[in-house]
């Protein structure tokens, strides 16, 4: 497996670029809808040419999750518990109403959101959060339906219909990303949820699992634990630390996973059912201590992923790309990086079993990437990760 080396941006350069984007703390902020026009985009390099970034919208606290609307809009999460949706003006909408409440601690709060696949007819949308749950807290599933009226936003008829069991204390580890499969069924990826990083090998509970629901909540007949005694119906995949970016292979169907390791060993991943993925037996990082993890690398009957970094960048979002804009690019894979802060492309062989090209973009920029997606306009978009101000980018191609 390669290893990539990691460079970070030297603090001055960083201080440099930042300034010159207005994000450093105490600059002045752009009104969030004029933002892109008044401060004009920025041209960065790449192996498709110059890319154009603009900032669609600012203002975002902790943004997590991106879902387009067909019309164009964007719905964003922000952590502290806020829906927004994005005009494709650039202007951030007040809070959608109805959202459940959060446990917004830590790593906890409003992360993913995604459209149900019969949204056209239903509206529903679909939410992963950090629940409380009497004093403690564990990731949740819930639906409602979008409903628009006078300029206002709400959802209705909004029903919990996964949790996470048990629900822990402590703050991190939720995971949590939503990927609908061709089959309609929905892939939630969970969290170990840190202190309990043994209960990922355990298939009497949700923790450190992918879980393969109905839209409905309901357990699937033909997942592969169903008629083992003990066992949650819901597990697809087991052995998972915690994965924050999920994607559907639009050429074959086949869930993609990036997770984060501890000190190294981030892993990309196509969980398949059944399988069992290592976690904590197996790991290509440390602990934080610097203390070994677990066995070794490799063990018979579990999983290698088909990627890994070390130094860890902490993946977190992903997306094929199947866009009009940028050709060369399509159907290579897209990753965002917290602690790398940058765009990661990756190509893979012509077998889906190795990754054959990587690619850092948006070095330049010093900022942690949250989520990244396409947009119905065949463009790339960010979330970037700021407490204040933070920023949705459109990535397209220079003039």
């Amino acid at each position: 497996m390669s290893r990539p080396p990691f460079a970070p941006l030297s603090l001055p350069s960083r201080r440099r670029i930042l300034a010159g984007l207005g994000l450093l703390a105490g600059a002045p902020l752009l009104p969030r809808a004029a933002a892109a026009q008044d401060a004009g985009p920025l041209r960065v390099p790449s192996s498709a040419g110059p890319i154009s970034v603009e900032t669609v919208t600012g203002g975002l606290e902790n943004p997590w999750g991106l879902a387009f609307l067909p019309d164009g809009r964007a719905l964003v999460t922000e952590r502290p518990g806020r829906l927004r949706i994005v005009a494709t003006s650039g202007t951030l909408s007040a809070p959608v109403a109805g959202v459940p409440p959060v446990f917004a601690q830590g790593q906890g709060g409003l992360l993913d959101v995604a459209l149900g696949p019969d949204f056209a007819d239903s509206g529903h949308v679909y939410l992963s959060y950090a629940e409380p749950r009497e004093g403690i807290s564990g990731t949740s599933v819930a639906r409602g339906r979008l409903v628009e009226e006078a300029g206002n936003a709400r959802l209705d008829g909004v029903e919990v219909i996964f949790r996470q069991e048990p629900a822990v204390s402590g703050s991190s580890h939720y995971g949590s990303r939503l990927v609908f499969g061709r089959d309609g069924t929905l892939f939630v990826t969970l969290g170990d949820r840190f202190s309990q990083r043994d209960k990922a090998q355990d298939l009497s509970n949700h923790l450190g699992k992918i879980v393969r629901i109905g839209a409905d909540g309901s357990g699937p007949k033909d997942n592969p634990f169903v008629r083992m005694p003990g066992a949650r119906r819901e597990i697809w995949s087991y052995g998972h630390r915690n994965v924050q970016g999920a994607a559907l292979d639009p050429a074959t169907g086949r869930l993609w996973t990036v997770e984060h390791g501890a000190r190294g060993g981030d892993e990309l991943n196509h969980p398949e059912a059944g399988h069992n993925y290592g976690w904590p037996t197996i790991s290509y990082g440390v602990d934080y201590s610097g203390a070994k993890i677990g066995e070794g690398t490799q063990k018979d009957g579990l999983e290698q992923p088909v990627h890994y970094w070390d130094p860890s960048i902490a993946p977190s979002g992903l997306v094929f790309y199947t866009g009009e804009a940028f050709p060369a690019w399509k159907g290579d894979l897209f990753l965002g990086a917290l602690a790398g802060m940058k765009l990661v492309r990756l190509r893979l062989d012509a077998d889906k079993n190795a990754v054959i090209q990587e690619e850092s973009l948006l070095e330049t920029l010093g900022v942690r990437i949250r989520d990244v997606a396409q947009g119905t306009d065949g463009a790339l978009y960010v979330l970037t990760d700021e407490t204040s101000d933070a920023r949705l980018l459109r990535l397209s191609p220079a003039a």
